[in-house]
């Protein structure tokens, strides 16, 4: 990808271990609704979310306010094990459950000023495949990439790719289970 630095790992977590991370993730993450404001007027995300990490690395998008739980010991092995393939000290994730189809996420870029110059992103998936979209900001000779972010996944997205790309996950009116995402991210 011209003006990108994206890695993507199919299997990283195996059938099994994402089996288990899934379903203990769904019963036990803090979930939450939160409301998102459009034009003036309050909506609710079109999905849930949750925020873990270090002590004191609150973080703020779309006007939402967020402030750590304390990491679960299953949040900390996913993490310990996708530092190791990325090589850098994530301080915090945020939790998305994308619980139907009409769950998603709009086009946007993970550029808030806490992220620092070159956000690294750690993204991965458990439950049910859904496509990830990536689309440059300025070269519309580029098509759209789609990437299928599968049960166990792992996507790093670093360098410039904040500057030149935003993602999505769209909405599908395909029957789908729910989806589990977790996006680790360094604070400053």
């Amino acid at each position: 990808m011209p003006d990108g630095d994206v890695l993507f790992y199919e299997k990283f977590f195996d059938r099994p271990e994402s089996d288990v991370l899934y379903k203990v993730l769904r019963a036990h993450i803090g979930w939450q609704q939160d409301t998102i404001k459009v034009y003036g007027k309050s909506h609710p995300l079109p999905r849930l979310t949750a925020w873990y990490g270090d002590f004191g690395k609150s973080y703020t998008y779309s006007g939402i306010p967020m402030r750590p739980h304390p990491w679960s010991p299953e949040l900390l092995k996913i993490k310990q094990r996708i530092e190791a393939k990325a090589g850098v000290a994530f301080s915090s994730v945020l939790l998305n459950l994308y619980r139907t189809g009409q769950d998603s996420v709009s086009w946007h870029r993970d550029d808030e000023l806490e992220l620092g110059k070159n956000p690294i992103i750690g993204s991965v998936s458990f439950g049910e495949t859904r496509v990830f979209q990536l689309r440059h900001l300025t070269r519309k000779d580029l098509h759209k990439v789609d990437i299928p972010l599968t049960h166990g996944s792992f996507l790093l997205m670093r360098g410039p790719t904040q500057h030149h790309w935003e993602h999505q996950i769209p909405k599908t009116s395909r029957a789908v289970k729910p989806r589990i995402n977790l996006t680790f991210r360094v604070i400053r």
